[in-house]
């Protein structure tokens, strides 16, 4: 039997919301140079993994954090998910802005979040985990307690973990860089070569070359 971990990443890969393109790399707007892109906005479009992945979100929530009463999206990939795992919960959901509203309150949190709450943050994707942390930093600001985040997939970058650790936040994923490359080659999704430069990314992200 596959492990949850598994399980996603193979959905991920058949939907094409991860594309992995070693020979023909992506540019990120970072400027690094990748050869896999992730845009998990894709799994809402379809609707058996869409609820899986709320469905896993909501009972790990649960299991891990208890004692939550606030689920909090980080826009704009998070939003759909997070209010879909606050529903099945039936809590009350937020989404945290990645800048003020420019125009009325000019709101950076959207939604009623009172002072004291504890919230969980969902995300669709942790890269360096600075955008998901910026999120974090403006519930707490509002007098949040936050007690971790959940996200679909990381890339398991050591600066993401060193940024979570350095900012007391603890974090969960349903799936993950290693378990990806991995369920890729067994389902053919990359050649052996491919295997190797995808190994060989993900150890110096910032300076791979192709």
């Amino acid at each position: 039997m596959k492990k949850l971990e598994e399980i996603i990443a193979l959905q991920l890969l058949q939907i094409k919301a991860i594309k992995l393109q070693p020979a023909n790399p992506f540019t990120w707007a970072s400027g690094w140079t990748s050869p896999i892109y992730c845009d998990n906005r894709k799994t809402l479009s379809y609707p058996e993994v869409r609820n899986f992945i709320k469905i896993q979100f909501a009972r790990r929530l649960m299991e891990r954090w208890p004692e939550v009463d606030v689920v909090a999206g980080v826009a704009t990939g998070a939003i759909a998910q997070g209010a879909m795992v606050a529903d099945v919960l039936g809590k009350p959901f937020v989404y945290v802005r990645s800048s003020p509203k420019g125009h009325g309150l000019e709101n950076l949190i959207e939604g009623d979040l009172k002072p004291g709450q504890k919230v969980v943050v969902v995300e669709d994707l942790i890269s360096t985990g600075g955008s998901s942390l910026k999120a974090v930093e403006a519930l707490r600001n509002n007098g949040a307690d936050v007690l971790g985040m959940l996200a679909i997939f990381t890339y398991g970058f050591k600066v993401a973990e060193d940024n979570f650790t350095n900012a007391g936040v603890e974090n969960e994923t349903l799936s993950d860089y290693q378990t990806l490359i991995k369920v890729a080659a067994e389902g053919g999704y990359v050649s052996s070569d491919d295997l190797s430069e995808l190994s060989n990314w993900r150890e110096d992200p910032a300076n791979w070359k192709k």
